[in-house]
């Protein structure tokens, strides 16, 4: 793992730069980059060949109703080829095409009435927020039993490319571009990565892709007010993203410490009651997951609170 240390050894050297902006966040001298333990400390628990899989208690609103479910994060690092934006299959062959991320798989699952929901989304954030202080690719499918959805989201030059593909008439197969911008969808990533890259006062923001699937509101880039600050339990901070066109609220709560683990999340509308979601924390684990596939496996489904 030669290559991720000299990235990290990169990464932590100089100064943020925030994707929209050459700027400095506001907040860094309240939350400073890591020191130098804290740079070992992130080398050694994302480059240590597992993921990290947190499970959450999921509350979320659809057709007027609270329903009861799971959600899972699943963060782990991966080799990504800048050109062809997937995962790179043999990375020593091109190091060349190589950026370093940290991708998020989520998932919510809940059941309406007789039929299931579940969706799922995978954010890919450069580690090294300096050289690449773009999320290069978000992509989120959304399945129920009157159909499925799937939409991407790919930095290319100054721009995100998105696709949209739908069973919805009024949607259909769509084609954009949108404005750069911060993606609410890498938010959790920037968290992870370092909590004092992220973004405070009034910024543009692409809302979440899952918003944009449960709302049918076109995704473009809003005017946000986002803040980061201490919250009541003394361990954690708190990350509130507001949005005013839309009357919408997303706080994420985060311990202080490394590796920042996501506690609980919720989000919030003023103009619409399908558009509450509360999550909180289960349990986290480290694990090579992708070895877990027997049936003796199940057992882990079981620590984390899934079945």
């Amino acid at each position: 793992m030669k290559y991720s240390f000299f990235f990290l050894i990169l990464i932590f050297l100089g100064a943020c730069q925030t994707p929209a902006t050459d700027s400095t966040p506001s907040n860094q001298q309240a939350y400073p980059l890591q020191t130098a333990a804290v740079k070992d400390d992130f080398n050694q628990y994302w480059y240590a060949g597992e993921a990290e899989i947190s499970s959450y208690q999921l509350e979320q609103a659809r057709y007027g109703e609270i329903r009861k479910g799971t959600s899972v994060f699943i963060f782990v690092t991966e080799p990504f080829s800048k050109t062809k934006q997937v995962k790179l299959d043999y990375p020593d062959k091109n190091r060349r095409d190589e950026i370093p991320v940290l991708k998020l798989n989520a998932t919510r699952k809940f059941n309406t009435g007789i039929y299931p929901y579940s969706t799922m989304q995978s954010v890919f954030t450069p580690v090294d927020y300096k050289k690449h202080p773009n999320t290069l690719k978000v992509a989120t499918s959304s399945q129920e039993w009157c159909g499925h959805t799937f939409e991407q989201l790919n930095f290319k030059k100054s721009n995100y490319e998105h696709q949209l593909f739908s069973y919805f008439e009024s949607e259909g197969d769509e084609r954009k571009k949108i404005g750069k911008a911060w993606l609410e969808d890498e938010i959790f990533n920037r968290i992870r990565i370092q909590p004092g890259t992220l973004p405070e006062g009034k910024i543009d923001l692409i809302p979440g892709t899952i918003f944009s699937r449960f709302s049918h509101v076109p995704l473009k880039v809003e005017t946000a007010n986002a803040t980061l600050m201490d919250a009541e339990n003394s361990e954690q901070l708190r990350y509130q993203i507001s949005y005013p066109n839309l009357g919408r609220t997303l706080t994420i709560y985060f311990k202080k410490e490394f590796p920042h683990v996501i506690e609980s999340w919720e989000e919030t509308s003023a103009k619409n009651a399908n558009l509450v979601t509360r999550a909180t924390r289960i349990k986290t684990i480290k694990s090579a997951y992708w070895s877990k596939n027997g049936l003796e496996d199940v057992k882990y489904r079981k620590i984390l609170g899934l079945d």
